[in-house]
Protein backbone atom coordinates (compact mmCIF):
# COMPACT_ATOMS: atom_id res chain seq x y z
CA UNK A 1 0.00 0.00 0.00
CA UNK A 2 1.51 3.52 -1.26
CA UNK A 3 -0.43 6.39 0.97
CA UNK A 4 0.12 9.86 -0.32
CA UNK A 5 0.61 12.63 1.94
CA UNK A 6 -0.56 15.64 0.04
CA UNK A 7 0.38 18.77 1.92
CA UNK A 8 1.77 18.19 5.88
CA UNK A 9 3.32 21.79 7.17
CA UNK A 10 4.62 23.26 3.67
CA UNK A 11 3.32 25.73 1.77
CA UNK A 12 3.65 28.03 -1.69
CA UNK A 13 6.62 28.68 -0.35
CA UNK A 14 8.18 25.42 -0.44
CA UNK A 15 6.65 24.47 -3.58
CA UNK A 16 3.83 26.02 -5.71
CA UNK A 17 2.77 22.50 -6.01
CA UNK A 18 1.32 22.09 -2.53
CA UNK A 19 -1.96 22.28 -2.08
CA UNK A 20 -3.70 23.90 0.46
CA UNK A 21 -7.53 24.91 0.01
CA UNK A 22 -10.14 22.18 0.41
CA UNK A 23 -10.84 22.44 -3.80
CA UNK A 24 -6.89 21.65 -4.23
CA UNK A 25 -7.00 18.93 -1.98
CA UNK A 26 -9.35 17.22 -3.55
CA UNK A 27 -8.50 17.85 -7.17
CA UNK A 28 -4.62 16.62 -5.99
CA UNK A 29 -5.89 13.48 -3.92
CA UNK A 30 -8.01 12.30 -7.13
CA UNK A 31 -5.00 12.48 -9.39
CA UNK A 32 -2.76 11.21 -7.11
CA UNK A 33 -5.26 7.88 -6.36
CA UNK A 34 -5.53 7.95 -10.24
CA UNK A 35 -1.89 7.40 -10.57
CA UNK A 36 -1.98 4.58 -7.87
CA UNK A 37 -2.38 5.83 -4.59
CA UNK A 38 -4.01 3.65 -2.10
CA UNK A 39 -4.39 6.39 0.45
CA UNK A 40 -4.82 9.72 1.14
CA UNK A 41 -3.41 11.49 4.22
CA UNK A 42 -3.96 15.62 4.42
CA UNK A 43 -3.18 18.30 7.14
CA UNK A 44 -6.73 20.73 7.37
CA UNK A 45 -4.90 24.36 6.89
CA UNK A 46 -6.94 27.48 8.16
CA UNK A 47 -6.78 30.50 5.32
CA UNK A 48 -3.38 31.75 7.25
CA UNK A 49 -1.55 28.25 6.55
CA UNK A 50 -1.89 27.13 9.69
CA UNK A 51 -2.81 22.95 10.14
CA UNK A 52 -5.66 22.89 12.81
CA UNK A 53 -8.10 20.58 13.89
CA UNK A 54 -11.41 22.83 14.49
CA UNK A 55 -14.34 20.91 12.81
CA UNK A 56 -14.73 23.95 11.01
CA UNK A 57 -11.37 23.57 8.74
CA UNK A 58 -11.93 19.72 9.13
CA UNK A 59 -14.96 19.38 7.84
CA UNK A 60 -14.81 20.78 4.39
CA UNK A 61 -11.71 19.34 3.95
CA UNK A 62 -12.74 15.84 4.59
CA UNK A 63 -16.26 16.40 2.32
CA UNK A 64 -14.24 17.76 -0.74
CA UNK A 65 -11.60 15.18 -0.77
CA UNK A 66 -13.82 12.59 0.15
CA UNK A 67 -15.94 13.53 -2.76
CA UNK A 68 -12.95 12.92 -5.20
CA UNK A 69 -11.83 9.86 -4.03
CA UNK A 70 -14.68 8.03 -1.81
CA UNK A 71 -12.87 6.90 1.30
CA UNK A 72 -9.40 6.38 3.18
CA UNK A 73 -9.05 10.16 4.09
CA UNK A 74 -6.27 10.42 7.19
CA UNK A 75 -5.16 13.43 9.13
CA UNK A 76 -2.87 13.86 12.24
CA UNK A 77 -3.56 15.33 15.57
CA UNK A 78 0.17 16.28 16.01
CA UNK A 79 0.94 18.74 18.83
CA UNK A 80 1.74 21.02 16.15
CA UNK A 81 -1.64 22.03 15.63
CA UNK A 82 -3.21 22.19 19.33
CA UNK A 83 -0.35 21.74 21.62
CA UNK A 84 -3.05 21.44 24.63
CA UNK A 85 -4.21 18.12 25.35
CA UNK A 86 -6.93 18.82 26.53
CA UNK A 87 -7.99 21.33 24.03
CA UNK A 88 -6.82 18.88 21.56
CA UNK A 89 -9.37 16.39 23.02
CA UNK A 90 -12.37 18.69 22.66
CA UNK A 91 -11.79 19.67 19.08
CA UNK A 92 -11.80 15.72 18.20
CA UNK A 93 -14.73 15.38 20.58
CA UNK A 94 -16.34 18.06 18.27
CA UNK A 95 -15.92 16.70 14.84
CA UNK A 96 -19.40 16.12 13.02
CA UNK A 97 -17.34 14.56 9.65
CA UNK A 98 -14.84 12.03 10.47
CA UNK A 99 -11.82 10.74 8.73
CA UNK A 100 -11.22 7.34 8.39
CA UNK A 101 -7.62 6.93 10.34
CA UNK A 102 -5.68 9.56 12.12
CA UNK A 103 -1.93 9.32 13.48
CA UNK A 104 -0.90 10.20 16.95
CA UNK A 105 2.48 10.52 18.15
CA UNK A 106 3.16 8.27 20.90
CA UNK A 107 6.10 10.09 21.83
CA UNK A 108 3.89 13.30 22.15
CA UNK A 109 2.44 14.19 25.82
CA UNK A 110 -1.10 13.28 25.90
CA UNK A 111 -0.96 10.56 23.08
CA UNK A 112 -2.56 8.13 25.10
CA UNK A 113 -5.37 10.44 26.19
CA UNK A 114 -6.02 11.37 22.47
CA UNK A 115 -5.82 8.39 21.21
CA UNK A 116 -8.63 7.17 23.29
CA UNK A 117 -10.84 9.82 22.42
CA UNK A 118 -10.79 8.58 18.49
CA UNK A 119 -10.98 5.16 19.76
CA UNK A 120 -14.20 6.11 21.72
CA UNK A 121 -15.70 7.73 18.10
CA UNK A 122 -14.89 5.07 16.16
CA UNK A 123 -12.00 6.65 14.38
CA UNK A 124 -9.15 3.95 13.19
CA UNK A 125 -5.78 5.22 15.12
CA UNK A 126 -2.41 4.99 13.84
CA UNK A 127 0.52 5.02 16.28
CA UNK A 128 2.95 7.53 15.20
CA UNK A 129 6.71 5.79 16.08
CA UNK A 130 9.11 8.23 14.80
CA UNK A 131 13.26 7.33 15.69
CA UNK A 132 15.18 9.29 17.96
CA UNK A 133 11.97 9.19 20.33
CA UNK A 134 11.01 7.21 23.49
CA UNK A 135 7.57 6.34 21.37
CA UNK A 136 8.47 2.90 20.43
CA UNK A 137 9.09 2.07 24.19
CA UNK A 138 5.57 4.09 25.28
CA UNK A 139 3.68 2.15 22.98
CA UNK A 140 4.89 -1.07 23.88
CA UNK A 141 3.57 -0.35 27.43
CA UNK A 142 0.80 1.03 26.46
CA UNK A 143 -2.41 -0.61 26.99
CA UNK A 144 -4.21 0.88 23.47
CA UNK A 145 -2.21 -0.87 21.59
CA UNK A 146 -3.92 -3.64 20.41
CA UNK A 147 -6.38 -1.27 19.46
CA UNK A 148 -4.86 0.44 16.60
CA UNK A 149 -5.08 0.21 13.17
CA UNK A 150 -1.41 0.66 12.11
CA UNK A 151 2.01 1.37 13.28
CA UNK A 152 3.32 4.42 11.27
CA UNK A 153 7.36 4.44 11.75
CA UNK A 154 8.83 7.67 10.88
CA UNK A 155 12.70 8.95 10.40
CA UNK A 156 12.72 12.24 10.55
CA UNK A 157 15.24 14.37 8.87
CA UNK A 158 18.22 14.92 9.84
CA UNK A 159 18.30 11.71 11.41
CA UNK A 160 17.46 10.10 8.04
CA UNK A 161 19.88 11.81 5.25
CA UNK A 162 22.46 9.34 4.53
CA UNK A 163 21.39 7.49 7.84
CA UNK A 164 18.11 6.65 6.43
CA UNK A 165 18.10 3.25 5.94
CA UNK A 166 20.24 2.56 9.42
CA UNK A 167 18.12 4.98 11.21
CA UNK A 168 14.73 2.75 10.43
CA UNK A 169 16.11 -0.42 10.97
CA UNK A 170 17.41 0.59 14.82
CA UNK A 171 13.51 0.96 14.59
CA UNK A 172 12.32 -1.92 13.58
CA UNK A 173 14.44 -4.12 15.14
CA UNK A 174 13.15 -3.81 18.38
CA UNK A 175 9.15 -3.26 17.09
CA UNK A 176 6.59 -5.83 17.65
CA UNK A 177 3.48 -4.50 16.71
CA UNK A 178 0.17 -6.48 17.47
CA UNK A 179 -0.77 -9.70 15.95
CA UNK A 180 -1.99 -8.32 12.28
CA UNK A 181 -1.56 -4.68 12.93
CA UNK A 182 0.66 -3.67 9.84
CA UNK A 183 3.97 -1.48 9.97
CA UNK A 184 3.80 1.57 7.41
CA UNK A 185 7.63 3.03 7.06
CA UNK A 186 8.48 6.38 6.28
CA UNK A 187 11.26 9.35 5.77
CA UNK A 188 10.92 12.82 4.98
CA UNK A 189 13.58 15.30 2.90
CA UNK A 190 16.47 13.40 2.15
CA UNK A 191 15.79 10.24 3.72
CA UNK A 192 12.26 9.91 2.11
CA UNK A 193 13.35 8.13 -1.07
CA UNK A 194 15.91 5.80 0.43
CA UNK A 195 13.35 5.02 3.26
CA UNK A 196 10.36 4.47 0.83
CA UNK A 197 12.76 2.13 -0.97
CA UNK A 198 13.55 0.10 1.87
CA UNK A 199 10.19 -0.43 3.01
CA UNK A 200 8.88 -1.70 -0.69
CA UNK A 201 11.92 -4.33 0.09
CA UNK A 202 11.39 -5.26 3.52
CA UNK A 203 7.46 -5.62 2.26
CA UNK A 204 5.95 -2.84 4.21
CA UNK A 205 3.73 -0.25 3.34
CA UNK A 206 4.91 2.76 2.21
CA UNK A 207 4.54 6.87 1.44
CA UNK A 208 5.66 9.62 -0.75
CA UNK A 209 4.32 13.15 -1.65
CA UNK A 210 4.69 16.87 -0.80
CA UNK A 211 4.58 16.46 2.95
CA UNK A 212 8.00 14.21 2.66
CA UNK A 213 9.55 15.57 -0.10
CA UNK A 214 9.16 18.23 -3.14
CA UNK A 215 12.01 15.99 -5.28
CA UNK A 216 11.58 13.67 -7.43
CA UNK A 217 14.03 10.72 -7.01
CA UNK A 218 16.83 12.35 -9.50
CA UNK A 219 16.51 15.94 -7.62
CA UNK A 220 13.98 17.80 -9.89
CA UNK A 221 11.27 19.69 -8.19
CA UNK A 222 8.12 17.48 -8.18
CA UNK A 223 5.21 19.12 -10.22
CA UNK A 224 2.04 17.37 -8.49
CA UNK A 225 1.69 14.84 -5.57
CA UNK A 226 0.82 12.49 -8.38
CA UNK A 227 4.13 13.21 -10.14
CA UNK A 228 5.78 11.91 -6.54
CA UNK A 229 3.43 8.60 -6.46
CA UNK A 230 3.87 8.07 -10.26
CA UNK A 231 7.11 8.04 -9.81
CA UNK A 232 7.47 5.77 -6.61
CA UNK A 233 5.58 3.18 -8.15
CA UNK A 234 7.53 2.99 -11.31
CA UNK A 235 10.64 2.06 -9.73
CA UNK A 236 10.28 1.81 -6.31
CA UNK A 237 11.46 5.77 -5.83
CA UNK A 238 14.17 5.27 -8.64
CA UNK A 239 15.04 7.91 -11.01
CA UNK A 240 11.74 8.21 -12.75
CA UNK A 241 10.84 8.56 -16.79
CA UNK A 242 10.35 11.96 -16.94
CA UNK A 243 8.56 11.55 -20.46
CA UNK A 244 6.14 8.76 -19.70
CA UNK A 245 4.98 11.12 -16.49
CA UNK A 246 4.23 14.20 -18.80
CA UNK A 247 0.23 13.61 -18.11
CA UNK A 248 0.69 14.31 -14.33
CA UNK A 249 -0.82 17.54 -12.61
CA UNK A 250 1.18 20.25 -14.01
CA UNK A 251 1.17 22.59 -11.39
CA UNK A 252 4.25 25.24 -11.35
CA UNK A 253 7.37 25.07 -9.26
CA UNK A 254 10.04 27.59 -8.14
Amino acid sequence: MLQVCLNGARGHGDSAAVPMSPESLAESAARAVAAGAGEVRVHPRTPCGGTSLSPRVLGPVLASVRAAVGGGVGVTTAAAAEPDVGRRAERIRSWEVLPDLVSVDWHEPGAEEVAAVLLERGIGVEAGLWAGSDGRERFARSPLAPRVRRVLVKVPYPSAGTGAEEASRAVLSGLEPPPGVPVLLHGEDAGAWPVLRLARRLGLAARIGLEDTVLLPDGTWARSNAELVAAALAGQGRPADRARLAGSDRQGNP
